[in-house]
């Protein structure tokens, strides 16, 4: 629950994630009430028990419960596997389903206040899991994110039919969107268009 796709400081924030056992008959909190505003939920293509949880935060100020958050029993416990720091949240998070192993994670440092946006900081950017989330590292070659370079909000996603295949959407002053052909190794830029 929360919005994340649009934020503004009027919008609600959530209380956490809920899991169905039953096709969507009921529903039951399984937690994570301070995460707030969760971008992405994903369920490990083969075992069900395994979800991976994208947290932005609330928003409005440091926060420890940004980042990705992953259970191994259905939502009984939850482990944040990662974090880069109290002011940049996960804005998406993809993985690869042949490969489910491999996982993005799309950062954007974010504070927004009622009569402020700031978006972008070196927080933001393109990270990447190869050992489902143990660890993880920042994707440079042709992206330009990360240190030295910061931008706003990121998204990323892997294609279904070709995992090598994955494309980040990065906001700067001009909108960049970014294919990898390598499973994440090197990227070129696609377009760049203030509507994106």
């Amino acid at each position: 629950t929360g919005e994340t796709f649009l934020i503004r400081p009027a919008h609600a924030v959530g209380n956490g994630v809920y899991k169905s056992s039953n096709a969507g008959k009921t529903w039951k909190n399984m937690g994570l009430e301070k995460t707030f505003r969760i971008s992405r939920v994903i369920v490990h293509p083969t075992d069900t028990n395994t979800v991976y949880v994208a947290s932005m935060g609330h928003t409005h100020g440091p926060q420890q419960e940004r980042g990705v958050y992953k259970t191994t029993n259905g939502g009984i416990t939850w482990e944040r596997i990662f974090f880069v720091n109290e002011n940049t949240g996960c804005s998406d998070l993809s993985i690869d389903p042949k490969n489910p192993e491999v996982l993005f994670a799309a950062m954007w440092q974010a504070d927004i206040r009622t009569w402020n946006l700031s978006s972008g900081g070196e927080g933001s950017g393109i990270y990447r899991s190869k050992d489902g989330g143990k660890t993880w590292e920042p994707l440079r070659n042709g992206l330009e994110s990360g240190p030295g370079h910061p931008v706003g909000k990121t998204s990323v996603d892997v294609s279904f039919t070709n995992p090598k295949r994955v494309y980040a959407l990065i906001e700067d002053t001009e909108p960049r969107l970014y294919r990898s052909d390598d499973g994440g190794d090197s990227w070129k830029l696609m377009q760049q268009d203030h509507s994106m």
